[in-house]
């Protein structure tokens, strides 16, 4: 009994210890916590912050120096949200040709 206590009060740490924490509600600590985010960054996301909250993951890659959609993954990997949202990339321009480019005739199809 008492190991399956101690069981759930360690899973609810665990828990707690990877919260997210949302661009536009957190303090310099929150930032410092989310790996990959030093002072610099925490300094120029709250800098960006100033003028208005970010709309979305878009609006932070666009108004935050540094911080591209490669960087962006990472960090919402990390913990990083905004407005509760984790970053989708987009899909790769590689992978959108393959899918409007039209499949190639078969060799057979031409034969009678």
């Amino acid at each position: 009994m008492l190991k399956k206590a101690l069981a759930m009060i360690m899973a609810l740490i665990c828990a707690t210890a990877f919260a997210a924490v949302d661009v536009n509600n957190a303090t310099v600590a929150d930032l410092d916590s989310i790996k990959g985010i030093g002072p610099g960054t925490s300094a120029k996301i709250l800098d960006a912050r100033k003028s208005a909250k970010f709309k979305d993951w878009n609006d932070l890659i666009d108004r935050v120096p540094g911080i591209g959609p490669k960087r962006a993954g990472a960090l919402s990997n990390e913990g990083l949200t905004v407005n509760g949202e984790t970053f989708k990339a987009p899909a790769s321009p590689a992978a959108n040709k393959k899918a409007s480019k039209p499949a190639a005739p078969s060799a057979e199809s031409g034969k009678s």
